[in-house]
């Protein structure tokens, strides 16, 4: 019991640690790491990571060697320098040119396989359909499907089941016409 009272003061006193930081020196870290950046979202990264590595080594704030604001723009800067060797370590991105678009299907084969499937719809039982219908064309869930159509969640499952088994072999069959 008194190891996890230590753990705790030792927690509650790192916490303090980091917010005193941040209310001593965090608007002066931001200011430089956006100053070094040009990137505000970037910048505050920087000042996260700065106060975790000063969160896990306290006695380097305290060692006697300079001040601590010293010490935690230095650990900005370090940081910025390692986020640019990072990015010159990978390979240039490449923007996309306004030449060429992103490529799409064309409307024509959404058309086809919307006929198809509709097509495919009306070789099934009415009670299959209405369940298929209302899950996958409505987006509706099992319980409202279930709600809408006045029949048990289980028999919602069981018609989407064996409707999703016939829809399938009414596309084999359209595949062994057409192919």
């Amino acid at each position: 019991m008194a190891g996890f009272r230590a753990r705790h003061r030792r927690a509650v006193a790192d916490e303090a640690l980091v917010r005193a930081l941040f209310e001593e020196h965090g608007r002066a870290m931001l200011a430089y790491a956006t100053r070094l950046l040009g990137d505000r979202a970037a910048a505050e990264d920087v000042v996260q990571e700065a106060l975790v590595r000063a969160w896990r080594s306290p006695d380097s704030l305290v060692n006697g060697r300079g001040s601590v604001r010293g010490w935690l723009l230095t650990v900005v800067r370090n940081l910025v320098i390692d986020r640019f060797r990072a990015k010159e370590a990978r390979p240039q991105e490449v923007a996309e040119s306004p030449a060429s678009g992103p490529v799409e299907r064309d409307h024509a084969d959404q058309v086809v396989d919307s006929m198809v499937v509709l097509a495919a719809l009306d070789g099934l039982s009415p009670e299959h359909r209405e369940v298929l219908e209302q899950m996958y064309l409505q987006g509706r869930s099992v319980a409202e499907a279930a709600e809408r159509l006045g029949i048990p969640p289980g028999t919602v499952k069981s018609r989407s089941y064996y409707g999703l088994r016939a829809l399938r072999d009414e596309f084999r069959r359209a595949e062994g016409v057409a192919g």
